[in-house]
């Protein structure tokens, strides 16, 4: 059933799509086919706003008088769609025209052409359109199905409501994409369950948020869900990089469907080996870079400016990246400093080799590391194996929280968060709190659920940090809004006894093992029972083992 806002009906139709264009796929590579459909979705989605805004205009000017000729040149004058920010669509991109000639054998040619007439009629997306589709193979038949499936999705009327659609349907089909590449999907989607985790941790309000490995833009589109919800989105400023140039692509395309002005670097590079904000200072960064990897170009780098807690290994990019993230914080100002969010390998707690040990240890000592969060096996399409959160702060003043907190120097939160997560698909598992009734508005917008895996995690660290309750926190149904321990959960822990444990940093260290409910049964009572039961598992033991036994022998006898 759909939501009043029609939120549901959005994903039931998404995944309609889905899996109509999937029929139509046949023998291409879902890397090459996310392009074709992902590029035509956008096309459709600029031409049904220019589309909107032409008619809203042409009420505008009939209504003024203007009728003949006057009408129809104002209609193409480019300034009256410019400034309501509409993209420019030239006639020959319009979507009716590609549809038009659907049925022709060089309509590939005809869609490339139409991108290009965008970028060059439109300088911000320049360079930034997935192109090449005559040279991609698609039989034309197969284009022209493509064409007439994407023709039936609507994104006039309401401007906020269809580019609300679109992103819907965009961040769908960039999830099942990255489903069908499998580990090749991680380098452009990282799954939505644990950016939203990062994005309630951090709260990012206002101010400069950064992503230096920012995929299809996703810790973006998250963030500026967040601030619609609780403030205003023109107070916060999008800085990026990716060096994968196709993906770097569904950045922008990503971004600009959901109305997002973003630096992303004027063309995509290497984050390490060139920088593109060299100066920025953060005030959040949020990111799941390619941790593990080994051909960073650590060599070329060994006395890099970044690298204040030591060089990392160059066989090693997980210190690099963290460094990277500590230089790009800003720092404390008074009301608090720059705060950062990212996923890494779990190696990243405890390794000591290349001197990571001792990189790790100088941070955790200039009490920098705020809390680690160990997430469960299978969230990732990349990786079967289970990964963790860390999260960095300048200042544990509590002075960066809109809402204040508590003073927190010298101390980490540790939540041990491996036993939750529900299995979606047989290999993939995904945090709830972030869904169409997971929340406590639809769409999984609003504060996650109490109850919910991303609520647990979220308002522990908000307790912790002494955050004000929300309001809608009813004591009588949540309990009191404090925080404490909860064993085999989450333990607050000083850098002494951090120290203790060798700096060393996997949750399950501290937290300890989870409290096992009292049966009210004596040890007196139990222990005799186990003992009978324990004997007679071994008696049905050793039936079943004279049974195979007997059963084998009589395959020796040819019986």
């Amino acid at each position: 059933m759909a939501n009043s806002d029609g939120t549901t009906t959005d994903l039931v139709y998404a995944d309609t799509l889905w899996k109509a264009a999937d029929a139509l796929r046949g023998q291409i590579d879902a890397a090459e086919y996310k392009h074709v459909v992902l590029g035509l979705l956008f096309l459709k989605y600029i031409s049904d706003s220019f589309e909107a805004r032409r008619d809203q205009l042409k009420l505008e000017l009939e209504a003024d008088g203007i009728t003949g000729p006057q009408l129809e040149s104002l209609l193409e004058n480019r300034d009256e769609y410019t400034a309501e920010r509409v993209f420019w669509v030239p006639p020959e991109a319009r979507w009716q025209n590609l549809q038009n000639q659907a049925t022709r054998p060089d309509i590939a040619t005809l869609i490339d052409d139409a991108i290009l007439a965008v970028e060059r009629d439109n300088r911000n997306l320049k360079g930034k359109l997935p192109r090449d589709y005559a040279r991609r193979g698609i039989a034309p038949e197969k284009m022209k199905g493509l064409i007439d499936l994407i023709a039936d999705i609507g994104f006039k009327g309401d401007r906020a409501k269809a580019r609300d659609t679109l992103g819907r349907v965009y961040e769908y089909f960039l999830g099942k994409f990255a489903a069908a590449e499998g580990k090749l999907g991680g380098e452009f989607y990282t799954p939505r369950c644990v950016v939203r985790l990062l994005v309630e941790m951090l709260e990012p309000y206002n101010g400069r948020v950064y992503d230096p490995c920012c995929g299809s833009g996703g810790m973006f589109v998250q963030s500026e869900r967040f601030v619609e919800q609780h403030g205003n989105k023109d107070e916060i400023s999008v800085y990026g990089q990716e060096s994968n140039p196709t993906t770097w692509r569904l950045a922008h395309m990503n971004l600009a469907i959901h109305g997002i002005e973003a630096n992303l670097g004027s063309q995509p590079a290497d984050t390490f080996l060139r920088n593109l904000h060299p100066d920025l200072k953060a005030d959040y960064i949020l990111a799941n870079p390619p941790f593990n990897i080994s051909d960073w170009s650590g060599q070329l780098l060994r006395d890099d400016v970044r690298w204040r807690f030591g060089a990392p290994p160059v066989g090693n990019a997980n210190y690099a990246w963290i460094q990277h993230f500590i230089h790009h914080l800003a720092p404390p100002n008074g009301k608090g400093g720059g705060v950062a969010g990212f996923v890494m390998a779990n190696g990243s707690l405890s390794s000591g080799s290349g001197g990571e040990g001792e990189i790790r240890q100088r941070i955790v000592e200039a009490d920098l590391v705020d809390c680690i969060v160990a997430l469960p096996a299978q969230l990732f399409y990349t990786t079967g194996i289970p990964v963790c959160l860390w999260f960095l702060t300048r200042d544990k003043s509590g002075g960066n929280l809109p809402k204040g907190g508590r003073i927190r120097q010298r101390e980490t939160l540790f939540i041990d968060a491996r036993k939750l997560g529900t299995m979606q698909t047989r290999t993939l598992r995904v945090l709830t709190g972030g869904d169409d009734g997971e929340a406590l508005l639809a769409d999984g917008l609003g504060d996650p659920n109490p109850e919910s895996d991303i609520g647990r995690i979220v308002y522990a660290f908000r307790q912790w940090r002494g955050e004000p309750a929300p309001d809608w926190w009813d004591e009588a149904k949540h309990g009191k809004w404090n925080y404490r321990d909860i064993p085999g959960f989450c333990k607050a822990e000083t850098t002494e006894g951090i120290g203790k444990h060798g700096f060393v940093l996997p949750p399950g260290r501290y937290v300890g093992a989870e409290e096992q409910e009292d049966d009210g049964e004596p040890f007196a009572e139990k222990y005799p029972r186990l003992l009978a039961e324990l004997e007679e598992c071994f008696g049905e033991g050793e039936r079943l083992t004279a049974l195979v036994r007997e059963r084998l022998g009589g395959l020796s006898n040819g019986s």
